[in-house]
């Protein structure tokens, strides 16, 4: 499935969808979360991972 036809599925504009497939957004609403899933068929964890923030001087 291409980005246009997901954001248009979503509701959401490119550049929001760029923002979550570059690991430029601070939070992801359920909604869109769930949305996400329902589309294209797939479990959260299936495009989400947990990366460990790296703070400065540790």
């Amino acid at each position: 499935m291409s980005s246009t036809e997901l954001s248009e599925k979503l509701g959401i504009t490119m550049a929001n969808l760029s923002i979550l497939k570059n690991n430029k957004a601070k939070a992801v609403r359920f909604t869109t979360l769930n949305s996400i899933c329902k589309i294209l068929d797939c479990q959260p964890g299936d495009i989400l991972e947990y990366v460990e923030d790296i703070e400065d001087g540790k």
